[in-house]
């Protein structure tokens, strides 16, 4: 089994908790992710649940085809029931050790299940920040998933003389938080707001 498994439970309970906060008449406003408003973000969040869901499992279906970015997620009408259904069997999938072993397939490419499982950190947590400040919410992660968010994209931004994973990465003060810094490695300013 990997050493690098993550109880992801704590940060999805923090994303459901974040999008139970969500109002209906914040769901058109911008988000970091560029060209995503907060309808499309939950709807993000209601896709990779259950893509990555289907990644633990090692099931190859369009749950776990489509390429990131290629389309806006929609956002479904029963979103407010659905979105911690989804939550607690991504959960539920990743707690299986045999999930962070072998090989599985996300996001259209072939990837060792615990990388896998640390993009699904990343997800949450990065995607958990961008709601938390679209929406004026407070946000602390749980230090664990942070840390394996972090594990992902350091080593990116490292290798690649600055350009990140998931984009530039945005420098950030040596004394800014380890979130802030987390965030910057994502690409995002931490800086932002609406």
């Amino acid at each position: 089994m990997s050493d690098t498994t993550v109880d992801l439970g704590p940060q999805a309970r923090i994303v459901a908790r974040l999008a139970h906060g969500v109002r209906d008449e914040q769901l058109d406003l911008p988000t970091p992710c560029p060209d995503f408003a907060v309808r499309h973000l939950l709807g993000h969040f209601l896709g990779l649940s259950e893509g990555l869901r289907a990644t633990a499992r090692k099931e190859r279906d369009t749950r776990n085809e489509a390429t990131p970015g290629s389309a806006l997620p929609d956002l479904a009408p029963d979103w407010r029931a659905a979105l911690p259904k989804a939550l607690d069997a991504l959960v539920e999938a990743w707690q299986d050790p045999a999930a962070w072993d072998g090989m599985t397939h996300a996001g259209g490419v072939d990837l060792p299940g615990s990388v896998a499982g640390l993009v699904t950190a990343d997800e949450l947590v990065v995607h958990g920040w961008d709601l938390a400040r679209a929406t004026g919410q407070e946000y602390t992660p749980d230090e664990p998933a942070l840390w394996a968010a972090h594990a992902l994209l350091a080593p990116a931004a490292d290798d690649s003389g600055g350009g990140g994973l998931f984009g530039p990465v945005v420098p950030v003060p040596a004394e800014a938080s380890f979130v802030d810094r987390v965030v910057g490695l994502s690409g995002r300013d931490p800086g932002w707001r609406p």
